[in-house]
């Protein structure tokens, strides 16, 4: 090859290595930009969550691109271990910024004035109960009187479900489905994510193991239809991440029962330091289609929270 054919190489390989570096960049900004624009409900935050203010909050949901955020109340003599703020907090935020904030109502489900306190913020506008996160059984007389509450007002349960401490039974919770057919419940926290393992030992709060399907919490999403599942917090990102291969077949299967939360009580809403972040990283990665992301990403809370959804083009 003569020196000035070997010129004419260098510029051309130039030219293509810079022509599929523009379009590899133009690519990964289009993937951003219409995952950007896609709307995201967050079923599950806090305010005052460890501390954290409500200007840092927003920032948060900003940062991880939320459009709504559903705000859930402590009840009044327990702050659901997170230190979080109680029913007027929840009320406050939402009503200063109700474009980007729904919030529940919550109270601890074995006080005499339980039902009284959740129904008087149920008027008020809470689109659901929760998080429920007591030391109760899940099929206990108190629950049941939640449950009872939440039919009459047509709004859904977050429960947090934790072996041995809260909404203690899981193995007994389809009975309450069962009872209750007309109210939605969702499903939270370690015991009820560790439940995707048919092999689970329910000591055993973040378990690593492969997954064996046709545990209680897949039997459930699969048996029940007012069953649903909210991934938020480590517990859901374990259970996304412990086992990829069975994550995949999981989101197909469940597509239209599954719900993105954050949990998180980080200020940063980016990265390795937010769970939430990652939480949203994995779905997006494990998930078969953009179809089903956007199931998970907002469909399925939209329709459970009856949030009018925009119109798609195309």
């Amino acid at each position: 090859m003569t020196p000035l054919m070997n010129s004419v190489a260098q510029v051309s390989r130039r030219r293509f290595l810079i022509g599929s570096m523009a379009f590899a960049c133009a690519e990964r900004w289009f993937i951003a930009e219409a995952e950007a624009i896609e709307p995201i409900i967050d079923v599950h935050q806090h305010t005052n969550y460890s501390g954290r203010t409500n200007e840092q909050l927003i920032q948060h949901q900003h940062a991880l691109g939320v459009t709504t955020t559903v705000l859930l109340p402590a009840g009044s003599l327990y702050g659901l271990d997170a230190q979080c703020g109680g029913n007027e907090t929840v009320v406050d935020l939402a009503k200063q910024r109700p474009d980007e904030f729904l919030y529940f109502a919550n109270e601890v489900s074995n006080l005499p004035d339980a039902r009284k306190e959740i129904e008087r913020y149920l008027k008020g506008g809470a689109r659901g109960i929760g998080e429920q996160k007591f030391r109760v059984a899940c099929d206990s007389p108190e629950m049941q009187q939640i449950a009872e509450l939440a039919q009459e007002y047509g709004v859904p349960i977050l429960m947090h479900f934790q072996h041995e401490t809260y909404n203690t039974g899981i193995e007994r919770f389809h009975k309450m489905l069962e009872k209750f057919p007309k109210v939605n419940f969702i499903g939270h926290a370690q015991t009820w994510w560790a439940n995707i393992d048919a092999k689970h030992d329910q000591p055993v709060l973040y378990p690593v193991t492969c997954v064996t399907p046709g545990g209680i919490t897949d039997r459930l999403l699969s048996d029940y239809p007012n069953m649903f599942g909210d991934f938020s917090a480590g517990s859901g990102l374990n259970a996304l991440i412990r086992d990829e291969e069975h994550t995949r077949g999981f989101l197909e299967r469940h597509q239209n029962k599954l719900l993105y939360g954050s949990d998180c009580n980080d200020i940063s809403g980016r990265g390795a330091a937010c769970q939430g972040a990652q939480i949203l990283a994995a779905i997006r990665r494990l998930a078969a289609n953009r179809g089903v992301v956007r199931k998970i990403l907002y469909e399925n809370a939209a329709r459970l929270l009856k949030i009018p959804q925009p119109k798609r083009s195309g």
